[in-house]
């Protein structure tokens, strides 16, 4: 049974803290064809068989099809819509401004709109191109290619945490079909040269704010000067500039999905007008759909093994009400449970005869916080009984805390 007593205003204080937790998303789950997730809702007609692909691509933890399996973060590419990639692939535009590429590009219409979504989200104006560095008046610095990845609420919480990121990326990859000398098809080996990390160093020095949050440059570890894409703290997400963090003028040759009767074409084959000239940007940025990209880029430029691919520490921030409830020594000491007294209305001793002379006293175990209605709000359960005589006189501080939680959709 219990007893009661009022609180004061000065028996309840508030105070903010911060967790931090450490994430670390390894190589394989990055790579791997069942930890990495595709939605194809890009379907096209007319031409060939069709094609299909994702807007994005989801990174898990572990195989997604199992159910203790977690989303760590959304990617995808996009093109800024005045871009030189852009004008220089554009056929026309049509009477009611909607633009038309030839067949042997795809997809570039959402590439576009995949760009026009970030910044809205993060810049304010889907209409605006990121710069990195930030506030760059210099236009090589405009980001015309982008690599945006987004992380997950369960793994960003309130905000990534200042200088703690970094991303081991290779410059230039290729991806091959191999036998392995043992006539089994579709084995397939990856070839890396030039890693790089990615890191945001240097960020608690220079604070920068835009409309998605706080935000800080992304640099090359081995040369802070050169920056490389934004980070938005507050968002969780990290805009990279493709035509730095990978060799763009690398040449690139192979099969990717295109509108055609086999539905597919070979860039950079012998024979063909891209034969020995093909690029990474423009040209396997244009002709290939997003999941051609993503998928060379996870499978690829982030390798296969068991290496941290990416790190960072997350932020959470906590609020805390304290309530000290305080027990004087003339308080608590008696209890309203029936069993605390005989049937003579007198205490029930632990030594027989020192009904006269025995103090009361009492074991908290618990304590209950009650509205001016007297409902019960919340328990708080101690880790043992705590004696309370007249001769102690105790304060139990109860913390009740509140992570404050965000809302955010930055993936159609």
């Amino acid at each position: 049974m219990a007893t009661f007593k009022n609180l004061e205003p000065s028996d309840i204080k508030t105070a903010r803290s911060f967790l931090s937790q450490l994430i670390d998303v390894i190589q394989e789950d990055i790579s791997g064809s069942t930890s990495r997730r595709k939605y194809q809702v890009f379907v096209t007609g007319g031409i060939g068989p069709g094609i299909t692909s994702s807007l994005f691509q989801t990174i898990y933890d572990q195989d997604f099809t199992l159910q203790t399996a977690n989303p760590v973060f959304d990617c995808t590419v996009g093109l800024y819509q005045n871009s030189d990639v852009i004008s220089s692939s554009l056929a026309s535009v049509d009477s009611v401004g909607k633009e038309v590429f030839p067949s042997s590009s795809l997809m570039m219409r959402e590439k576009m709109d995949n760009y026009r979504q970030f910044s809205q989200l993060l810049l304010g104006d889907a209409d605006s191109q990121f710069i990195a560095p930030y506030g760059s008046a210099s236009p090589n610095d405009q980001i015309d290619a982008a690599f945006f990845i987004a992380f997950k609420r369960l793994f960003s919480r309130d905000q990534i945490k200042r200088e703690s990121f970094a991303m081991r990326f290779f410059q230039t990859a290729s991806l091959s079909r191999y036998d392995g000398g043992t006539n089994i098809p579709n084995l397939y080996k990856t070839s890396e040269t030039g890693v790089s990390i990615y890191t945001d160093i240097g960020a608690s020095t220079s604070k920068l704010t835009e409309f998605g949050g706080q935000l800080g440059n992304i640099v090359d570890a081995a040369d802070t000067n050169r920056t490389v894409g934004l980070l938005f703290y507050d968002r969780g997400i990290a805009v990279l500039d493709l035509e730095k963090i990978t060799s763009s003028s690398q040449f690139v040759s192979g099969t990717i999905d295109a509108m055609t009767p086999t539905g597919f074409t070979v860039l950079g084959a012998s024979g063909t007008e891209t034969s020995g000239k093909s690029k990474f940007i423009p040209d396997f940025i244009v002709s290939g759909s997003i999941d051609n990209i993503v998928d060379n880029i996870c499978a690829t430029r982030f390798s296969s093994g068991s290496q941290t691919a990416i790190t960072f520490q997350n932020t959470t921030n906590i609020n805390s009400t304290l309530i000290f409830c305080r027990a004087s020594a003339d308080e608590f000491n008696y209890s309203s449970n029936p069993t605390f007294t005989d049937s003579n209305n007198r205490i029930v001793v632990i030594e027989p005869g020192s009904e006269d002379t025995q103090q009361t006293f009492t074991f908290v175990t618990s304590i209950g916080l009650y509205d001016a209605n007297d409902n019960l709000l919340a328990v708080a359960k101690l880790s043992r009984p705590v004696e309370k005589s007249p001769e102690r006189d105790l304060t139990f501080r109860v913390r009740l805390d509140f992570a404050k939680k965000k809302s955010r959709s930055y993936t159609k």
